[in-house]
């Protein structure tokens, strides 16, 4: 295991402590992703069970006016009473055939006294970016479906204007009614053949769809994973790497005789001085 030794210098723990966080953030990320699939698949279960069931009446369904349960998302109650025209406001900044317009937001007199927000639909704004023009609710005495939903909360930096709403702030609609109303939840009026395409336009039945979350989840994951898998490739190639330098350095020497020759050193050319001097030496 000398081989592998290397691995424990400061430099490589703090290679792998950099993995590890790697890991633990993709991991909870992927977590992330499973706890919102799980989220779709509820809503998906809530469409399946609410949206198309019979209704029921109201009070039975919301017995305290001011509680809401989210497995009751899209229940469908049965409202009689008389719509409270001069209360009706309308919720800006709302999607709707492509474009922003409004909902329009009507309290209903409940027989028993107490106040029931319906939301009548969408409605397109005009070129000044004001609500258009649409039919004024049924006066006297009406019987509605609707389909209960939670109400919204304010948005910082988003006040309402007169009879404009920022948001479908139920407690805000209660305090302007001055009447006991349903604070937690209102309901979305149920609409059939030619007046659903009559404004206001009801609203779009919500979609049944879990989303990418699972494929999201498993990438993520799949990249925890993938930085170990990167950690232990590029400790591979620094192993040998090392390897192959000891190798080189530890090799055997060279024998003499395996030494390359050197080539005789060329003589000097001797001048005619040197020739005498030599001749004189001999004597």
């Amino acid at each position: 295991m000398s081989r592998w030794r290397f691995l424990a210098s400061p430099r490589w723990a703090g290679y792998l402590a950099l993995v590890v966080v790697f890991a633990i953030a993709c991991s909870a990320l992927g977590t992330w992703q499973f706890n919102r699939r799980a989220e779709a698949l509820a809503e998906v279960a809530r469409i399946d069970a609410n949206y198309d069931a019979d209704p029921i009446p109201v009070a039975e369904a919301l017995p305290d006016p001011y509680s809401f349960d989210i497995d009751q998302r899209w229940q469908v109650v049965a409202l009689s009473g008389e719509y409270l025209h001069d209360e009706e406001v309308v919720v800006r900044n709302r999607p709707g055939a492509g474009s922003t317009g409004f909902e329009v937001l009507t309290p209903l007199r409940l027989d028993d006294g107490t106040v029931f927000v319906v939301d009548r639909g969408w409605i397109p704004q005009d070129s000044e970016g004001r609500p258009s023009e649409f039919p004024a609710a049924p006066d006297g005495r009406v019987e509605v479906t609707a389909r209960l939903k939670a109400g919204e909360q304010q948005i910082a930096g988003r006040t309402s204007s007169g009879a404009e709403f920022a948001t479908i702030d139920l407690d805000e609609l209660a305090e302007r009614v001055g009447e006991p109303t349903y604070t937690g939840a209102y309901g979305i009026l149920v609409q059939t053949g030619a007046d659903a395409s009559e404004p206001p336009v009801a609203l779009p039945r919500p979609e049944r769809d879990e989303g990418p979350h699972l494929s999201y989840a498993l990438q993520w994951f799949v990249f925890a994973l993938m930085g170990f898998v990167a950690l232990g490739w590029f400790a591979n190639q620094e192993r040998k790497l090392l390897a192959a330098d000891a190798a080189e350095r530890s090799g055997p020497p060279r024998h003499p005789s395996t030494e390359p020759k050197r080539p005789p050193k060329p003589s000097r050319s001797r001048s005619d001085a040197d020739v005498e001097d030599e001749i004189l030496d001999r004597r």
